[in-house]
């Protein structure tokens, strides 16, 4: 993920902000008990993963679904792939695994939710057939995409069929500044029961809104391929910690980076603490190559 990309990382002040007052209000009404925990990478393919790959794997999605339990689904945002192949993702993956798939970009960006009826049916048409390896998509809207279109960001998730879940990424500063009450937001996405994106990276840390609106955290981490990747994770565990004392049920986690190859390193960190803490039993990815990667940071 190029989002918020910046040439020196190293003078970004990365602390988490506090948690937002109205995330025990959200919480309290969860059911109490293991919170479920997904954490993948945005993308399977060995151009990006780089050295993560056994040599010889002939089928990469196969191999990878063998690693992860999940993966955040970056490619349907530029494609309308065919019944076809998206039935082979479902076949191909054990049970179990997950896919948090993006909206395509004609719905997000070229329509901006206007009279986008019609490609959304056709988009959930296809995404169904991923089946119970569906998890939950996102709607990721443009840098450009502020409060003026409230009424069209509302009215749109206003008919959302509550058959697919939905979480929302918004990246216009105007959303949390201030400047706009932002109350009317989160009391829509509570309504509707759909999930407040957080987005950690270096140079946007005016979207860093720590607002929950279900008892979901949906995280998406861009490292920066430099040592503070890992003390930014264990500041993070400390939240999740947080937010499951307080009832969360599902942490979605998924792991970017400026040089995506690093990208299952740090997953595999996170994965190790959050078995430790949570005591689960979530897959550490193994990779054939780490020690040719140590020169990423």
């Amino acid at each position: 993920m190029k989002f918020g990309k910046i040439d020196n990382p190293e003078v970004v002040d990365f602390v988490l902000p506090p948690d937002h007052k109205d995330n025990k209000l959200v919480l309290e009404k969860s059911k109490k008990g293991k919170p479920n925990i997904y954490i993948g990478c945005a993308k399977w393919n060995k151009s990006d993963l780089k050295n993560f790959y056994p040599k010889g794997t002939k089928d990469e999605l196969a191999y990878y679904s063998t690693q992860f339990n999940s993966i955040e689904l970056n490619a349907t945002f530029y494609n309308n792939f065919p019944l076809e192949t998206i039935d082979s993702w479902h076949t191909k993956t054990p049970e179990g695994f997950r896919f948090f798939p993006k909206l395509h970009q004609g719905i997000s960006h070229w329509k901006r939710l206007k009279d986008a009826e019609q490609p959304t049916s056709v988009y959930l048409d296809h995404i169904s057939h991923l089946e119970e390896k569906l998890g939950m998509l996102f709607l990721q809207m443009p840098d450009n995409f502020g409060p003026k279109n409230w009424e069209v960001l509302r009215d749109y998730l206003e008919v959302w069929p509550s058959g697919f879940p939905l979480a929302l990424e918004l990246r216009h500063s105007g959303w949390y500044d201030g400047s706009w009450d932002s109350n009317e937001l989160y009391a829509q996405l509570e309504k509707k029961n759909i999930t407040h994106i957080i987005t950690d990276t270096a140079g946007r840390r005016d979207i860093m809104h720590m607002r929950l609106t279900t008892p979901t955290a949906f995280i998406r981490y861009n490292g920066a391929n430099v040592d503070s990747d890992y003390s930014r994770l264990d500041d993070w565990m400390d939240r999740l910690k947080l937010w499951a004392d307080q009832g969360i049920e599902n942490i979605y986690f998924f792991v970017h980076q400026n040089h995506e190859e690093a990208s299952p390193l740090l997953s595999a960190y996170l994965i190790e603490k959050v078995n430790k803490e949570f005591e689960t039993d979530i897959k550490i990815p193994h990779n054939p190559n780490a020690s040719k990667q140590i020169g990423l940071f």
